[in-house]
């Protein structure tokens, strides 16, 4: 009477194909219901995030079968991928694999906390909605407790792993609070955008863009709930600007020193934090000789977030040891105690 997982991810399926089969939360209900009515699963918790689609099931007898109908529960009504997208895992497997992903070590980024919420979100609407019982309780709840100690005992999920993160770091270093600080974009690719994302999450008021191309200036302005400046324009504001993250395409210096030096008596010695994540740089490197100015290209912040991703892969036997106790204790029954310990206890972790 094995717990089974079927399930496709980043690792195993381009976006292309993860969004075909994504579920939306309030259509959980209703494919729960459907899923144990097709394919005979007794539990099952269905988990759909923008990297991957899970059905953690069990039911009475072997696996194999139980296997074999959810992924034709999973590709009815649609065309199968060109290749095999689903891995198929049994005990004890499936259960190290929920393990793994509720302590974020099967992630994109290795140990991020988000995917340990949204595993007790699908669960919890499984629980509402009387789609899991005492083996899936048991096991949820021990994953959690499993991605507990993953956090309070390794340092798997501390220290920046992105761009963006870094950048959140070191300005909340730089400055005694992000919040009302005013953060201009120059340019309007994609990692600058979510490093704006990142600084305005993390409490900065403001953000003003700047592109040489003023729609797209507008129309990301828009999405950051910002505002668009002239690209010529952008010393005018300067006295106000307390971040900058240029990524232009310029085969050029966007920022001297020459041209900010004379605009440094308008912030009265507040910190300029400049971000500059172009190739080639925007931010000419004599700027960093400044007085009160902090200068970080893709370079530094790159070396920050692998030395940060070093120390984290060397948490990981740390992890996996944990995870491999944890998966004994809930797998032998001389250890872990009768099922009828594992009453719902969804929140109390």
């Amino acid at each position: 009477m094995p717990i089974v997982c079927l399930g496709l991810n980043h690792r195993t399926a381009p976006v292309e194909v993860r969004e075909r089969f994504a579920i939306a939360d309030k259509a959980l209900p209703d494919v729960l219901a459907r899923l144990r009515s097709e394919t005979g699963a007794q539990e099952a918790v269905v988990l759909s995030t923008c990297n991957r689609v899970e059905v953690y099931a069990w039911a009475p007898g072997e696996s194999a079968p139980l296997l074999a109908a959810l992924r034709r529960f999973m590709l009815a009504g649609g065309t199968p991928p060109a290749t095999e997208v689903f891995y198929a895992l049994a005990e004890p497997a499936s259960v190290q694999h929920l393990f793994r992903v509720a302590g974020g070590l099967d992630s994109m980024i290795l140990g991020e906390t988000e995917i340990l919420g949204q595993l007790k979100a699908a669960y919890d609407i499984a629980l509402q909605n009387r789609s899991t019982g005492a083996r899936l309780n048991k096991a949820f709840q021990r994953a959690f407790n499993a991605a507990k100690l993953i956090r309070t005992e390794t340092n798997i999920q501390r220290g920046s792993v992105s761009v963006a993160s870094v950048a959140v770091e070191l300005a909340e270093k730089i400055f005694d609070s992000l919040s009302g600080r005013t953060v201009m974009v120059i340019g309007a690719g994609d990692t600058g955008e979510k490093t704006a994302r990142a600084l305005l999450s993390r409490g900065a008021q403001s953000v003003l863009v700047s592109n040489r191309t003023p729609e797209r200036a507008e129309a990301l302005a828009r999405e950051l709930g910002g505002r668009a400046i002239a690209f010529e324009a952008w010393e005018q504001e300067f006295a106000q600007i307390d971040i900058v993250i240029s990524s232009t395409s310029a085969p050029h210096h966007v920022l001297d020193r020459k041209k900010l030096e004379p605009l440094q008596h308008l912030r009265h010695h507040r910190p300029l934090l400049l971000i500059d994540i172009a190739v080639p740089r925007d931010i000419e490197p004599e700027v960093n000789y400044m007085e009160d100015v902090y200068l970080y290209n893709i370079d530094d912040l790159q070396a920050i977030a692998d030395d940060c991703l070093r120390l984290r892969q060397e948490e990981v036997a740390k992890c996996e040891a944990i995870i491999a106790h944890k998966t004994r204790d809930l797998l032998d029954p001389s250890r872990s105690g009768p099922l009828g310990d594992s009453q719902p206890a969804f929140g109390s972790q």
